[in-house]
């Protein structure tokens, strides 16, 4: 049981109230963790600009989980008797994006399979969603109530530099749209459909900007002081 001195009266009363949506036979402190929504931080920006490097970092420091729309999306077109595999091959060879339906089952499924195991994980990085207007909308439709969007981390790096850096990581990563006609595709689409959204948090005040371009760990030092200051 929940010290109750931990509440204040108007606190205690929605704490209970809330309790009451869960099974009573729970104690108190294991139905609040039922209802602990995921707090997520869009991460954003072009193909090659360190946004998979810089959440390994994030991860290691802070404890957020890292869902990758793009990866989830790999992952799932090689999974034996996937109904989508063959339409998400088709979608990222062509450089465009998947249908938002497909994206959004993927993350909420990983997000709900991390809570499953600890319900105080409930810190995600989600790297390279929302992508577009439709990604956008089909996650508010989703996901309102469901989840909490603390802010846009943005990766802002010249479009040539990350072309280059993806086309030297195609050298080893084995992925098919690691060469520059597939490269030049996403950048298109990034530019048109993509940037508009950073745009869009950007006149809410939701979007915290990074220089890419730099090193390594000089982009992680302005990332942690990010972090830092957002808690």
């Amino acid at each position: 049981m929940l010290c109750r001195c931990f509440f204040s009266p108007r606190l205690r009363s929605l704490a209970w109230g809330l309790c009451s949506l869960v099974p009573a036979s729970l104690p108190l402190a294991q139905r609040l963790q039922l209802l602990m929504k995921p707090v997520v931080v869009f991460v954003l920006g072009g193909p090659g600009a360190g946004k998979g490097t810089q959440c390994a970092h994030i991860v290691a420091k802070y404890g957020y989980t890292h869902l990758s729309a793009g990866d989830l999306l790999r992952d799932e077109r090689k999974r034996p008797g996937s109904q989508y595999g063959e339409l998400i091959e088709n979608y990222i060879k062509d450089g465009k994006i998947v249908p938002v339906e497909i994206t959004i089952s993927l993350l909420k499924r990983a997000m709900d399979e991390t809570m499953a195991v600890n319900a105080q994980k409930n810190k995600f990085l989600i790297d390279g969603f929302p992508r577009n207007e439709d990604n956008l909308q089909g996650w508010n439709k989703t996901m309102d109530g469901k989840a909490d969007v603390a802010f846009v981390l943005f990766f802002d790096c010249d479009n040539e530099i990350c072309i280059n850096r993806c086309l030297e990581r195609g050298k080893s990563s084995g992925r098919s749209d690691d060469n520059r006609e597939s490269l030049e595709k996403r950048i298109h689409t990034y530019l048109e459909s993509t940037k508009p959204i950073i745009d869009l948090y950007e006149r809410m005040g939701k979007v915290r900007k990074v220089d890419a371009s730099k090193s390594v760990d000089e982009v992680f030092n302005k990332v942690v002081t990010i972090f830092d200051k957002e808690g």
